[in-house]
């Protein structure tokens, strides 16, 4: 059976995205989608994403992680999955849609995707890191030297290390530029490997870095390798709330695959 795909990218994060409103892609494969995203043998992506139907919400987002298998929240395919809403003629230019972390709010403004991400009430401090979910579990490690870090291999230490084993973390290593402007760096489990941008990640340093009193904005910029984000949120002694990913998100390409 032939099935067109798409591809998506928002700042250097890329994404096979489908149309399953029909319910026809086997979930269930595993195999086929690793298949897929895979850089020599297949498109080659960091993830794999389905848009099917949902009852209560304008469309549901069905993740995977390069690996096949599903995973949890991710930013920057949320981001993209709005973008491709609106191509489809799903969506105009705000949306709420169902992940599964749950609901989700967004906008499009000046081809720019908003994405509300879930409130953060937990944030673990640490002598030398913190540890958040912003939708997905993330380690917050600052560096002296982060153009010369090595992320996949230090990464891929804590990712598999105590206390996170084989379920894993992701990791960001971060340095500050400014009182409102980081540089980060990520290691994304189930990818296996530095990504150029990470969603929920960026998301996590923002207010790890607020939380830890490295800046005082409620508004901050992050650079990633594959372009410019900003976080904005809200914050009080029960935790943040109100946050924004905020960046673009591009349809880069769409072609056919035998399923």
């Amino acid at each position: 059976m032939k099935m067109t795909f798409y591809k998506y990218q928002g700042t250097g994060n890329d994404f096979v995205i489908l149309d399953n409103r029909l319910q026809i892609i086997d979930k269930k494969d595993t195999k086929r989608i690793a298949e897929l995203c895979d850089r020599r043998f297949g498109i080659g992506a960091d993830g794999f994403i389905l848009l099917e139907n949902d009852d209560h919400t304008d469309f549901k987002m069905v993740y995977y992680n390069a690996d096949g298998n599903e995973s949890s929240m991710c930013g920057n395919g949320g981001r993209c999955t709005v973008a491709f809403a609106k191509f489809l003629g799903v969506i105009e230019n705000e949306t709420e849609f169902i992940a599964i972390d749950g609901l989700h709010k967004a906008k499009i403004e000046n081809e720019i995707v908003h994405l509300q991400m879930q409130d953060v009430l937990e944030i673990e401090t640490f002598q030398d890191h913190l540890f958040l979910n912003t939708g997905s579990p993330h380690h917050v490690e600052m560096v002296s030297d982060l153009k010369d870090f090595e992320v996949k291999q230090n990464g891929s230490r804590i990712r598999y290390g105590e206390p996170y084993n084989e379920v894993g973390s992701n990791v960001n290593f971060v340095n500050q530029l400014s009182s409102d402007h980081f540089a980060v760096r990520t290691y994304e489990r189930g990818v296996e490997d530095e990504t150029l941008s990470c969603g929920t990640g960026v998301t996590a340093v923002a207010i790890a870095m607020h939380k830890s009193g490295k800046t005082k904005s409620n508004i901050i910029t992050l650079n990633t390798e594959g372009g410019e984000l900003k976080v904005t949120f809200d914050s009080n002694d029960n935790g943040y709330h109100n946050i924004w990913l905020v960046g673009p998100a591009e349809q880069v390409f769409k072609g056919e695959i035998e399923w």
